[in-house]
């Protein structure tokens, strides 16, 4: 449903629909809620501002030509929030609009919502988030506006060096009681804005990892809630080579669309150093699996890891990894651009080490993989990852 108005003499533009208001102003500025008031995305003054259900807020601007990207300290975000909360307090008060009275009606409730939702509202709102979700750590770039479901919490080997995401517990495979309540506690936090969620990603690192039979009785659950739906989640190499095809197939019947695969790196001494469980054909062997089953693959590829000292060998052995796959038109090559992490990206005396590839180097190495890339027919779609910029 499209709107215009006028506010304070200038043209304004309202699309209401999915459980999703944006707000787009004469003078290029752009306000996205939710129907619970929810601020999502805000475009001023040459700046974007996302804001997560945890709070955060991620500032993305251009300077020079070049990308930049913070996330901002809390009293910054606040500021954001409230010029959200101001503003939508100001589109209820002085909007001129011309629409059908359920419509009228519709709108100020939203933008009652979005009003009330000033510092303080949102803090209690952080509060229930955190009381329904344990911190979410990443999610693929194409799943971040999936309903994400906690099917299970933590990561069975918590060894990688690169991800310290779920430390903070246990691993755990939710009872169907537990994911019942879960889910009901997931519906009653996000409101009729859970309309805007796009198919359903189950966390956390390694759902698929769960035995068969426990994993069927939730997938059915998770159909009962929800309808006919489409599932995606994560499992690595090491595990998901174990798991036949027809496993697989049996999940794929329940919706699983596409399973996401941390290859890291095809070079085994590289995934060694990285205390990877594992090795490359451990996960090549997950996906011819995966595939076999009729469920699409994402593959996710590390860039710059292991510096200079792996270079030759990490582009080397993840092209023929990558060619080992038979990988179609419908799956994912995801690359993410290493950053520095712990001690092994330090000196023995504490400084940086002097191996580290710069981004530009790191993109060349991503040009070097894709050129040595061959397919048999239509090649996977590819994407770029950047964990700095996570929220949901």
């Amino acid at each position: 449903m499209v709107l215009r108005g006028w506010l304070e003499g200038h043209a304004v533009t309202l699309t209401l629909e999915n459980g999703v208001l944006t707000v787009m102003f004469e003078d290029g500025g752009v306000l996205t809620l939710d129907q619970v008031g929810r601020l999502w995305t805000l475009y001023a003054e040459e700046h974007h501002f996302y804001r997560s259900l945890n709070g955060s807020v991620l500032a993305r601007w251009t300077d020079k030509d070049v990308q930049q990207r913070r996330r901002l300290w809390p009293t910054e975000a606040d500021l954001v929030l409230l010029r959200a909360s101001l503003s939508a307090q100001n589109l209820r008060d002085e909007l001129a609009l011309e629409a059908p009275p359920e419509v009228v009606l519709e709108l100020d409730q939203v933008l009652g919502r979005a009003a009330a939702f000033d510092i303080g509202a949102a803090r209690a709102d952080i509060d229930h988030y955190q009381r329904v979700y344990k911190p979410i750590g990443i999610l693929p770039p194409d799943q971040r506006l999936a309903l994400v479901l906690q099917m299970t919490e933590g990561c069975p080997f918590n060894a990688c060096a690169f991800c310290a995401r779920y430390k903070d517990r246990p691993f755990h495979v939710k009872s169907p009681q537990e994911l019942r309540a879960h889910i009901a506690d997931v519906r009653a936090y996000l409101g009729d804005s859970i309309h805007l969620c796009q198919g359903i990603f189950i966390a956390d690192a390694n759902a698929l990892v769960a035995p068969q039979q426990q994993l069927l009785e939730l997938f059915d659950l998770v159909g009962q809630e929800f309808g006919e739906t489409q599932i995606y989640t994560f499992q690595d190499g090491f595990s998901g080579q174990t798991k036949p095809a027809d496993d697989y197939a049996a999940l794929a019947k329940r919706g699983l669309q596409r399973v996401y695969v941390g290859l890291e790196s095809g070079h085994d001494p590289l995934l060694a150093w990285l205390h990877k469980p594992g090795q490359a054909d451990d996960t090549i062997r997950a996906v011819q699996q995966i595939k076999a089953g009729g469920v699409d693959v994402g593959l996710v590829v590390m860039l710059g890891v292991g510096g200079q000292r792996y270079a030759e060998g990490h582009v080397r052995d993840t092209i023929s990894a990558l060619n080992d796959m038979g990988l179609g038109g419908d799956d994912l090559l995801c690359f993410v651009e290493s950053t520095p992490f712990g001690a092994l990206y330090t000196t023995p005396s504490g400084g940086p080490d002097p191996w580290l590839l710069t981004q530009s180097q790191m993109l060349a190495q991503r040009e070097d993989i894709v050129a040595g890339l061959r397919f048999d027919g239509t090649p996977p779609q590819t994407t770029t990852c950047d964990v700095c910029e996570f929220i949901y």
